[in-house]
Parts: structure tokens; C-alpha cells; sequence
């Protein structure tokens, strides 16, 4: 077994621990991402060839990607979603087709890092013509066309009734996740760069909570925080006493007060790639049982790392965690009081992504994997516990990008 001292953490990290002693102003606060490199586009060719040598191993004639993180991932594209469609075919042989609206093209053409054929669509025109005829062309009249599968519906309908129908479609997820899911040495890096400004950003934070501030308060302190520190934030979870229990929030007002159960989850991105970090602490004197709930939360979290080996259905870590908070007199099944929550999820490019830390996933660990470790504790009514840490796998075992939390009283 693994020992709880043991596991990996990146020098990076003594970079974020000097920052923020909760004195300094959020202004004052330097960035750590000056030197950041944006995934070039040499790597973004590297991993659309690979997504076509899979397409022709599957004879899939196509791939159709809406705009979003996948797209952005394959070509670079960082482009929003809306009732106007931006969408690729990605042929499996071939460059590439872009469709977007004539009036968006510079915009789209600037984050374009690779070989592709953009075509626009006006105003009174169809971007489902536009991508069904590069359908055509690009795949033939009987490839299957393989449809990412977060993108909308209308699009799909609107590309088979332009003539893009007569063949069948398939799901793209598998070879997607095929080569989302294990994170390049660039990735990883990137990712390092959310984690260390997410924890100075909290460093700080901690240090600036005083009695009487409202969840708002502590939300634009965090989000100022991570912005000084050069990390573009991408969300923060406030949840104070009560509203501890509610692990995504609660609309019910909550302030600071001696005793105040605080509990913060938040992240940021850098050059797109996320962080995610919870802490939980008490402002004042911990009562006994949430110091007993805490450490047995900082203790799950060390479960989940102890058990993490190569080729291990990933569903395993959680059930590890389940195994221990169920023989403490926690409840089982996802139930409260307990953990009713995956222990993590997959991060990178999107906050949450496959494979996930949940019981019935058996996707094998497999070295480049990354995910969120939170297997908090809830009591209704009462208060919640989470601590939430990334990690990569590694042939030599889980390696944290921020290390865990040392104590209740001591928890960034």
C-alpha cells in the first residue's frame, strides 16, 4: 500500500504556496502564467491525424464536431455556441471543413491552428447545406458519419435533410475519448499553471474571510484573486454553514459567522485547460464532529490515491472509498448522510469529462488519465465536508497537481 505521505506533487507548486498571506491586496497579487504556452498547432495535427487513422480503422467516412471543446481540441477552434452554426467535418482521409457564418470567419480564423477549408454561410443562407456538400466530398456516398455526441440535434437533422442522409450514423465518442483522454506532456503542463493559480487564489482567500461577509463577497474575492493570478476563472462555488450540505449550492442567503462551516470549489483555465479545488474549513473553532467529518473526507481522498493502479477499472477507486465511509456508519448507494456524488471526474479541456470516478465505470486507468479526487461528506441540515485535489495517473502511480490538504486548521 501506498504510503499517505507518498504520493507525487509538482515542485510548481512551492511557486503558489508564496503567494497570498491574506495582507496583500488581490491587486498586489502576481501573475504565474506569463510564460504559458497555448497548445501549438503541430500537436493539434498529431492528434487529428490520429482521430482519422482511427476513422479509417472503423470505416467511418466522417466526423461532424460542433463548436466546443472537441473542435477546439482537434483544430485549435475556441469559438461559443448559439443559434448560428459553427461546425467541422472532419473526413477520414483529407483536410478538413470549417462552416461558420461569413460575418464570424476572421474571428474563427484566429484561433485556427491547422490545414482546413473554411466556408461561410450569409445571413438568409444554410450552414447545414454547406456541411452536408462537404460531407459529400470529403467522405464519399456510403461512409458512416460519425457525430460528436454533445453536439445539437438541429444540426444533425439539418445536415441529413440537406442531403446529408443515406448513410448511417454512429456515435464518435470512443474515438474522441481515445484520444482526449490520456493528456500530452502540453496538457498537463497547462493544466499544472490552473492548479497552482487556483490554490494561490485560495491561499489568499483564506486569509481574507471576515465575520459578516456575504457569499457574494467571497465569490468576487476569489474571482479577483485568480484573474491577478493570471488564470481566466471559470467558476466558484460559495457554500457557507447550512448550504455546505448542497454540494452544488443553495439559493438560500448565507453569511460568515464564528463557527461558519465554509466550503469553496472552484477552478480556472489556462489556455483553456482547467483546474478544480475544493477546501473546506471553519471560520473560528471546529466542533468535534466537524473535525471528525473532515479528517475522515481528507482520509477518503487517500483511499482513492492508495488505490489507483494501471489498468484498474476506474469505477474501483470509488468503490474503495464507499468500502470505507460505509464501515464508519455512513450510508450506502449514493444515500444521505454520506457521499452522494462520484468520488471525480475526468478533467482537461472541459471540467468535467469521461472516464469518471464512479462505481460503475470500468474504463482501465491508464497513465496520462486526469481527474478530480472529492469524495466529500453531506449531512442535511447540518453541514457538508469536501476536498477536492486534481491528479494525473502515471506508470509510477497517481500524481497530484496541488498537494492535499494537511488539517482543518491548516487547510490550503
Amino acid at each position: 500500500m501506498v504510503s499517505r505521505r507518498s504520493f507525487l506533487t509538482s515542485a510548481a507548486i512551492s511557486a503558489a504556496g508564496s503567494i497570498g498571506a491574506g495582507t496583500a491586496s488581490a491587486g498586489e497579487l502576481a501573475s504565474l502564467t506569463r510564460s504559458a504556452e497555448a497548445i501549438t498547432g503541430a500537436e493539434h495535427a498529431e492528434r487529428l491525424a490520429k482521430l482519422q487513422s482511427l476513422l479509417q480503422q472503423n470505416k467511418v467516412g466522417a466526423t461532424l464536431i460542433e463548436a466546443g471543446s472537441t473542435l477546439e481540441y482537434f483544430t485549435g477552434i475556441r469559438w461559443p455556441r448559439s443559434e448560428r452554426t459553427t461546425a467541422a467535418i472532419v473526413p477520414a482521409s483529407g483536410a478538413s471543413v470549417v462552416v461558420t457564418p461569413y460575418f464570424e470567419e476572421p474571428s474563427v480564423r484566429e484561433t485556427l491552428k491547422v490545414a482546413a477549408e473554411v466556408r461561410t454561410w450569409r445571413e438568409d443562407g444554410s450552414p447545414f447545406e454547406l456541411l452536408a456538400s462537404a460531407l459529400r466530398e470529403r467522405a464519399g456516398a456510403h461512409g458512416a458519419l460519425a457525430v460528436e455526441p454533445t453536439t445539437r440535434y438541429f444540426i444533425v437533422e439539418g445536415v441529413a435533410h440537406a442531403g446529408g442522409g443515406g448513410r448511417s450514423v454512429v456515435n464518435a465518442d470512443p474515438y474522441i475519448r481515445a484520444c482526449r483522454t490520456r493528456k500530452s506532456a502540453a496538457e498537463l503542463a497547462l493544466m499544472q499553471l490552473a492548479n497552482d493559480v487556483t490554490l494561490a487564489a485560495l491561499r489568499y482567500l483564506h486569509g481574507s474571510i471576515k465575520a459578516g461577509m456575504h457569499s457574494g463577497d467571497i465569490f468576487n474575492l476569489m474571482t479577483t484573486a485568480t484573474t491577478q493570478l493570471g488564470g481566466s476563472p471559470e467558476f466558484t462555488l460559495v457554500l457557507l454553514n447550512e448550504a455546505s450540505a448542497f454540494p452544488h449550492g443553495s439559493a438560500s442567503p448565507q453569511s460568515i459567522r464564528e463557527g461558519s462551516v465554509i466550503l469553496i470549489d472552484t477552478g480556472c483555465s489556462v489556455h483553456g485547460y482547467q483546474s478544480d479545488i475544493s477546501r473546506s474549513w471553519v471560520y473560528g473553532t471546529p466542533s468535534a464532529k466537524v473535525r471528525e467529518v473532515w479528517n475522515t473526507v481528507k482520509r477518503g481522498q487517500e483511499i482513492a490515491l492508495e488505490t489507483a493502479k494501471i489498468g484498474l477499472p476506474v469505477g474501483d477507486i470509488d468503490r474503495a472509498v464507499r468500502t470505507y465511509y460505509e464501515g464508519r456508519g455512513w450510508s450506502k448507494d449514493y444515500a444521505l448522510p454520506g457521499l452522494s456524488h462520484r468520488t471525480g471526474h475526468g478533467i482537461g479541456l472541459d471540467g468535467h469529462e469521461s472516464p469518471y470516478l464512479v462505481r460503475n465505470d470500468r474504463t482501465p486507468l491508464d497513465a496520462g488519465m486526469c481527474f478530480s479526487n472529492e469524495p466529500g461528506l453531506y449531512i442535511p441540515g447540518q453541514f457538508g465536508i469536501r476536498l477536492e485535489d486534481c491528479w494525473t495517473m502515471t506508470d509510477d502511480g497517481p500524481k497530484l497537481f496541488t498537494p492535499l490538504a494537511r488539517a482543518i486548521d491548516d487547510p490550503i
